[in-house]
């Protein structure tokens, strides 16, 4: 749990406070001019209403600039970022032809595999002509080529389970699965900070969801002891199954999942345990295969597994792994495997290329560089991020670098600052994080060099004396001279 200070949270109450108050007195007048122009919906009602409209008027788009900046390159260690403008208070932005090249530290390319690469890049293309950039069709019409079936073998032998079968979107993997797994008479416990897509995927099966409190085991076991010794809301019967959520790496947190202790207690009380390593797979671990080998963990000890390709394979899409019998039950029965089209032939083969890559099956040692450059790269840059008095979160190996900022107004400062300064950031809020929660979310990769690195933090150092967020004292800085240590 994140401790924040007294000041910091009172703060931060007041600028949502006062905004908040500010945005009612302008709905005020809004619903005033509104009703001098009755005639503008015709009969129709509001189809934007709520504080969730509320909110996007008169909170996200005045810092909407933040978000969603359009690149048009590659997003490697460096981008490129297209410029834009408003002309009317950031209600709309436009964009110009001018780019700025900038660091960047916001995409999800952990071994650096989303830029052009000397082995996956050339079969990518070789792809692209042999089979098209669509299948234009589901798995189950026309959708399976071979390298479907090549990829769905290599994952499974990946992760080290008998079976696999992948999807063309991450984010559907788990809001899809879930329903076809669960319902009626089934529970559901999940992490109470697990990933939105997990969260609408419960939301979407008819099973009861409990959630216990962020990884922590002890509390995850009182959930079940209670949940065991009262049975099913009103028959109290036994439930029909339970099963318990966990991610390997927290999307948000950068936190690494304590699996071994979790594992134990799912064991314990004869639960299954459904693993998402979105953020862990490819990019921890001694070969990439993710927490489980992180943390010692047998793989066989884990029920169902899910990843995505977008973070460590520079592709897309998602996959679920486990028993035959399990895999085989899914493709008859989940929406995605019928109904959506199949993940793209190219993206299957630069997935299928990259793990190659990783396990040095392409006849080189890049994948293991790759690897050991991720790790020193992050546990580097924390170091040094937590040196210089930031509040950084998560644990070391992740790649995930959220830093605190808390109050509303220093959100749209750290990110327009930094990317003043060619340094492009994510700034992360409400709803995504808790309202009081605001932060950046630094995403390390394998790509970048340690003069990058140094220069970012060049640059977060400064902008963050600039905005006021170091939250905790500085290291002195130890400067060399004459073979003596000297401390500042």
């Amino acid at each position: 749990m994140i401790a924040i200070p007294y000041l910091t949270a009172l703060s931060t109450y007041f600028s949502y406070g006062l905004l908040f108050a500010f945005g009612q007195i302008r709905d005020f007048f809004r619903k005033l001019m509104d009703w001098f122009n009755s005639d503008n919906l015709q009969g129709y009602a509001p189809i934007c209403l709520g504080l969730e409209d509320f909110y996007i008027r008169r909170l996200y788009l005045r810092i909407q600039d933040c978000f969603g900046r359009p690149i048009s390159s590659a997003p490697d260690a460096w981008f490129d970022v297209v410029e834009r403008y408003s002309n009317d208070n950031n209600k709309t932005l436009k964009r110009t032809t001018k780019v700025s090249r900038c660091l960047n530290l916001g995409s999800y390319n952990y071994l650096g595999f989303a830029a052009s690469d000397e082995y996956c890049t050339p079969r990518v293309i070789e792809s692209l002509k042999k089979y098209s950039a669509s299948t234009c069709s589901s798995r189950v019409d026309g959708g399976t080529t071979a390298l479907h079936n090549e990829l769905e073998t290599c994952i499974a032998n990946f992760v080290c389970k008998p079976a696999a079968t992948v999807f063309g979107m991450g984010y559907v993997t788990n809001s899809a699965i879930l329903p076809v797994l669960m319902g009626k008479g089934s529970l559901i416990i999940s992490d109470s900070l697990n990933h939105n897509s997990i969260v609408n995927g419960a939301r979407g099966s008819e099973a009861i969801v409990r959630v216990f409190q962020h990884n922590t085991p002890s509390h995850l076991e009182e959930v079940l002891r209670k949940q065991i010794a009262k049975g099913q809301p009103n028959t109290h019967r036994p439930w029909k199954k339970i099963i318990v959520i966990v991610e390997g790496i927290y999307s948000m947190e950068g936190e690494i999942c304590k699996l071994p202790e979790i594992i134990a207690i799912c064991k314990k009380y004869k639960v299954y345990t459904y693993l998402d390593e979105a953020h862990s797979i490819g990019a921890v671990g001694k070969s990439g295969r993710g927490v489980c080998e992180l943390l010692g963990v047998d793989t066989a000890d884990v029920d169902i597994m899910m990843g995505t390709f977008t973070k460590s394979f520079g592709s897309c899409g998602g996959y679920i792994a486990g028993s035959k019998e399990l895999i085989q039950y899914l493709k008859y029965t989940c929406p995605a495997h019928l109904y959506a089209t199949s993940i793209s032939p190219p993206a299957a083969q630069q997935i299928i290329s990259s793990i190659k890559v990783i396990l040095g099956e392409d006849g080189s040692n890049r994948g293991a560089q790759k690897l050991a450059q991720i790790r020193e790269n992050s546990n580097f840059f924390r170091s040094e991020l937590q040196k210089m008095g930031f509040e950084v979160l998560g644990d070391n190996d992740s790649p995930v670098m959220p830093i605190m900022l808390y109050n509303p107004a220093k959100i749209p400062a750290f990110s327009r600052e930094c990317l003043k300064q060619n340094v492009a950031v994510v700034t992360v809020a409400f709803p995504a994080t808790p309202l009081l929660l605001a932060r950046a979310r630094i995403c390390i990769s394998a790509a970048h060099s340690k003069e990058d690195l140094i220069k970012a933090l060049e640059v977060i150092s400064k902008v963050g004396d600039l905005v006021g967020i170091k939250y905790f004292p500085a290291e002195p800085a130890k400067l060399q001279q004459g073979g003596r240590t000297k401390v500042d």
